[in-house]
């Protein structure tokens, strides 16, 4: 666990601190503990001789005072010690995820990073103070109890010294249990926090079928899982606990009869005995209270390894000597081969051209691959098989910070942070002065969005853009386009599910970014608008590059992309009929 510690914290002045503080208030107790022998000597005599007990007394009364201002001093740096390792793993982890490919983060990864952030980096801290500090004490008490002993009595001393090992063995079983049942609860806890969020999201379906209150079936069978799963963990525990409990009462029980015997036999005064029986007491009585805490240190054994865990997936692969300037803005991909699993072939064989300043428009079914297209140009996957080149270079001999910012990308899911459509657009260059956003937002036709809000450029978006539309959170996205100024702009289904005035007013912009002879854009699009202003559409079905070419040639083909046109085309002119009172349509 120590070891662990280091490994996420290389400058843990701060714990080391508070650990030397309690080890020495446990060595402290254990020596003042020691002085009951020869006060007890000069007190229990037929005479008692307070003369020869004072000194010992006046020491007594020192090491108190020491222990009280120790004890002062460790509390304030405990807590100290708790916020910093806090910071320092959060920080850690914070800036592991930024090194990370982009297509790790899927909806579960995002979620257990979220729980690491949280509530492991806070467990940890809050366990490696509550608890650590109580454990340094029921240790280093015992063995410094042992030590005094075995120089009065060797006989009681090797009694507790056997005790030791016995008790710590047990206690460490225990610790393994407790890891292995905080990993089983953790399943159960994530599955009736899922539910939680699915219940309230799914408010408004519940209501409308009528099932609100039915609605609850899926939760609590997660809450009795959770159940179940925490009893079978406090029944599995409980023997090496009463084990442990056993080994300090027999050891007890061991000092106190030869205790007896030996003072009964001659062999030990009573002075001694009175004293070793106090000892003894102290020794026992923190072994008995370490069996309470090592469910915490269980719990942070369990927290360190799910932050080790995450921390070690593999980093994004970076180059020796990383390319940072881009020569041009050509886009090739060769021989592309990707897999998403076994079973799961996104791309087979895929060869793609996209010449310096020109628009390439990709085409075809869900699931053909052209997401993962625009993924593998951005780097946020490397490529199974083949390469991806950018400028003439291979995308992976880039420095990938440098390489994002020659990219714009506007996703077909457009996240918005809760704050103003200012902040927002800012995102993109936080330079960028007030006649730079006027224009990006006139280029992306955000600006008729801006001059209906009530608060302009100072309007909040709410949560994720809630209190946008669809279209306006996409018009928002390829402003952020037109602010950044990107060589290369990449495009996922940005006027994919929105009404006629914002599929009108998306198209008419992003063939605004395609005009620019300088840029090279790669957009995933169906609209015969969009498609327009491409000089070559990419037809890809299951994987494979079905056809490419200028739009004009592959209309007259009757191929994949003729017939994607035409069926688009036929569901545009659909319009909802109504009849008169004869039947008869209108």
């Amino acid at each position: 666990m120590i070891r662990q510690l280091h490994r996420l914290w290389p400058e843990p002045a701060p714990l080391h601190r508070f650990a030397a503080l309690q080890a020495a208030l446990a060595i402290l107790q254990g020596l003042l503990l020691g002085l009951l022998f020869p006060i007890l000597r000069a007190v229990l005599r037929p005479e008692p001789d307070f003369a020869a007990a004072t000194p010992w007394l006046l020491f007594g009364a020192a090491g108190v005072l020491l222990h009280w201002l120790l004890s002062v001093l460790a509390t304030p740096v405990g807590f100290a010690a708790s916020g910093e390792l806090g910071v320092a793993l959060r920080m850690r982890l914070m800036g592991h995820l930024t090194t990370l490919p982009l297509g790790w983060f899927t909806a579960e990864r995002k979620g257990t990073f979220v729980r690491t952030v949280t509530s492991a980096a806070t467990s940890i801290s809050r366990l490696c103070v509550v608890v650590g500090g109580p454990v340094i004490t029921c240790t280093l008490v015992p063995v410094t109890v042992t030590a005094v002993t075995l120089t009065v009595d060797w006989r009681l001393g090797l009694v507790l010294l056997a005790t030791l090992p016995v008790a710590f063995l047990l206690l460490r079983h225990c610790r393994r249990k407790t890891a292995a049942a905080c990993a089983d609860m953790e399943v159960a806890a994530n599955e009736i926090a899922a539910r939680a969020i699915e219940y309230g999201q799914a408010q408004p379906v519940l209501r409308a079928a009528g099932q609100s209150r039915t609605g609850t079936r899926q939760l609590d069978a997660a809450l009795t899982e959770h159940h179940r799963r925490y009893a079978r963990a406090l029944n599995e525990s409980l023997l090496p606990t009463l084990s442990v409990t056993a080994v300090v009462t027999l050891g007890f029980l061991a000092v106190l009869a030869l205790g007896v015997h030996l003072l009964t036999s001659g062999a030990l005064a009573v002075a001694d005995t009175v004293a070793l029986l106090v000892l003894a007491v102290r020794f026992l009585e923190p072994l008995g209270a370490l069996a309470g805490h090592v469910h915490g240190l269980g719990a942070l054994d369990y927290g360190l390894d799910r932050v080790h865990q995450l921390l070690r997936t593999p980093r994004l692969p970076a180059p020796a000597n990383p390319i940072r300037r881009l020569p041009h803005t050509g886009i090739d991909l060769i021989d592309i081969t990707h897999t998403y699993g076994p079973d799961r072939p996104a791309l087979a064989g895929v060869t793609i051209h996209c010449p310096p300043g020109s628009t390439t428009a990709l085409v075809g079914p869900s699931g053909s691959g052209k997401t993962t297209v625009i993924r593998l140009i951005a780097r946020f996957l490397d490529t199974t098989e083949g390469s991806v080149r950018l400028g003439g270079l291979d995308v992976r001999d880039y420095d990938h910070p440098g390489l994002l910012t020659h990219l714009a990308i506007v996703f077909q899911d457009v996240y918005l942070f809760d704050t103003t459509i200012e902040d927002n657009l800012r995102l993109a260059r936080p330079a960028a002065t007030h006649a730079e956003l006027t224009a990006a937002a006139r280029a992306a036709r955000l600006d008729e969005v801006v001059d209906r809000l009530p608060q302009g450029w100072r309007t909040r978006v709410g949560e994720a853009g809630a209190q946008l539309s669809g279209g306006e959170r996409q018009r928002v996205a390829i402003a952020r386009a037109f602010l950044k100024q990107a060589p290369i702009v990449l495009i996922d289904e940005a006027a994919s599910a929105l009404d006629a005035a914002n599929e009108a007013a998306i198209s008419a912009a992003i063939t605004e970014l395609a005009r620019d002879p300088d840029r090279t854009v790669v957009v995933i699009a169906h609209r015969p608008s969009t498609l327009a202003a491409a000089d070559q559409v990419i037809a890809l079905d299951a994987g494979r590059v079905a056809e490419s070419g200028a739009p004009s040639e592959l209309l007259g083909t009757g191929g994949a992309f003729a017939r994607i046109h035409q069926q688009f085309t036929h569901a545009r002119g659909w319009r909802i009929a109504t009849r008169d009172q004869q039947g008869a349509p209108r």
